[in-house]
């Protein structure tokens, strides 16, 4: 079997198909860490601070529909340990807080929420508890972890995500914990199978850095070691820095999937990339940074390089300790999502799954495609998306983008990947009534899904 047959098996499950379709979601971090104005909890909070008077998960969930979201994922407990449920196997609850006296459960509200608004509901449940005494004890910490995994699966409806990341420290006893993923993963199967795992999970993987930044060329097809890169313990986050939270992809890391790197892999996966950040510069709201909510210049451009270059996107906002977004950040969302539906939404020309007009005569030879059309607008184009059907895996590896003007075809722009999506924003919006497309490096025959002009 030649390299380009082996790579081309690789192709993604029904539940990774239907999360990248996905395109954009939010992350909602909310806890203890809100009303004492850290990033990190240390699990000694008591519980008797927290009280957002305000809390309304519907205001979540119109923001982050008016975004062009589709879905939430909400930080159910972080490594304080606090639960924004009220869980059976812990005092360290929204139970014993004086919110609703006693009797609210945030977990249920954003679910509902969610369903009400048309969203999916993911959760992130922290594997590291620095409140739990078992922390650090193996199996009897990881039967305590498994049983509040098995709440959030059973009791909130359809869950689309299951976020963990790699932050391993001490608990309460001195001792670190040896996470048992693979157990992790087979009781999230059993209660959630449509459910992707994230990050330190075998569904879908980190980008490499929380500033909103991914690769020029963002492949799905990679060596099956990438899966275990952020469960090793000295690839894990420790300590809360800003190095770490804004450190961006190293030259090493920038090359994961091409055909040269994949050569002498023995096993691949598909496992493609999510690009997460913060719409402000701490992942918990702090009244210090309402002036700092990313522009809608830098969030489109995170938008359209994650979207748009075979990622997700999954953008955090905070609530504040009122329970509510801010007027900063719902007002840049409200934006966002304006631009998106101006400029992204209603492509003035378009097909679905093209045909080549000059089909290759082999697997890896060139094949073009011609989408004409009657240019009588008044607008230029200033954006193309291309999709591949990474149903039959990600084939394409170099292409050219050719605008007819007077009638000569100019080279308007040169790509690597396409993949699930590949938006292109053209540094200078062209007036023409015919593009050719044409794909000068694949791994097999090109199977394009979808062409549109904006």
């Amino acid at each position: 079997m030649t390299l380009e047959e082996r790579l081309i098996q690789i192709r993604p499950s029904k539940r990774q198909l239907s999360h990248q379709a996905m395109e954009f979601y939010a992350f909602v971090h909310f806890t203890v860490n809100t009303f004492t104005d850290r990033e990190w909890g240390d699990g000694k909070e008591s519980p008797s601070i927290f009280n957002p008077k305000e809390l309304d998960t519907d205001q979540w969930a119109d923001a982050i529909k008016s975004a062009g979201m589709t879905g939430l994922i909400l930080t159910c407990k972080h490594h304080d340990g606090f639960c924004l449920w009220p869980s059976k196997y812990t005092e360290h609850t929204i139970a014993a807080s004086p919110y609703k006296n006693g009797k609210g459960d945030i977990v249920a509200q954003a679910a509902a929420s969610c369903k009400k608004y048309g969203l999916k509901f993911g959760v992130y449940l922290s594997p590291w508890d620095r409140n739990c005494p078992l922390y650090g004890q193996g199996k009897a910490y990881d039967d305590f972890f498994c049983n509040q995994l098995e709440e959030l699966l059973t009791d909130y409806g359809d869950i689309f995500s299951v976020w963990f990341d790699g932050a391993c420290g001490e608990g309460p006893n001195g001792k670190k914990q040896i996470y048992d993923f693979e157990r992790y993963y087979k009781v999230i199967r059993r209660l959630q199978p449509n459910a992707c795992i994230s990050v330190c999970g075998p569904d879908v993987r980190w980008c490499g850095n929380e500033a909103g930044h991914c690769r020029p060329s963002e492949w799905s097809v990679v060596p099956l070691r990438t899966k275990d890169t952020e469960i090793i313990k000295e690839k894990s986050q420790k300590e809360d820095s800003s190095e770490f939270r804004q450190r961006k992809i190293s030259a090493y890391d920038q090359d994961l999937g091409s055909r040269k790197l994949l050569e002498n892999e023995p096993d691949l996966i598909w496992y493609p990339a999510e690009v997460n950040t913060s719409i402000r510069p701490g992942w918990f709201y702090h009244t210090y940074e309402d002036d700092k909510v990313r522009s809608l210049e830098e969030l489109v451009n995170i938008y359209i390089n994650s979207v748009g270059g075979n990622a997700t996107f999954l953008l955090n906002i905070p609530p504040m300790p009122n329970g509510l977004f801010h007027k900063n950040d719902l007002e840049r969302l409200r934006q966002l999502g304006d631009y998106l539906r101006k400029n992204l939404s209603t492509p003035f020309y378009s097909q679905t799954n093209p045909v080549p007009a000059s089909p290759a005569q082999s697997p890896c030879t060139n094949s073009t495609y011609i989408f004409s059309f009657d240019d009588k607008r008044t607008e230029a184009i200033k954006y193309i998306v291309i999709m591949e059907d990474i149903s039959q895996s990600q084939r394409i590896e170099e292409y050219t983008v050719e605008a007819k003007i007077k009638g000569n075809y100019e080279c308007i722009y040169r790509g690597s990947v396409i993949g699930y999506k590949k938006i292109i924003r053209l540094d200078k919006p062209v007036k023409t009534d015919e593009i050719r497309l044409t794909i000068n490096q694949c791994r097999s025959f090109p199977i394009l899904s979808f062409f549109g002009l904006y």
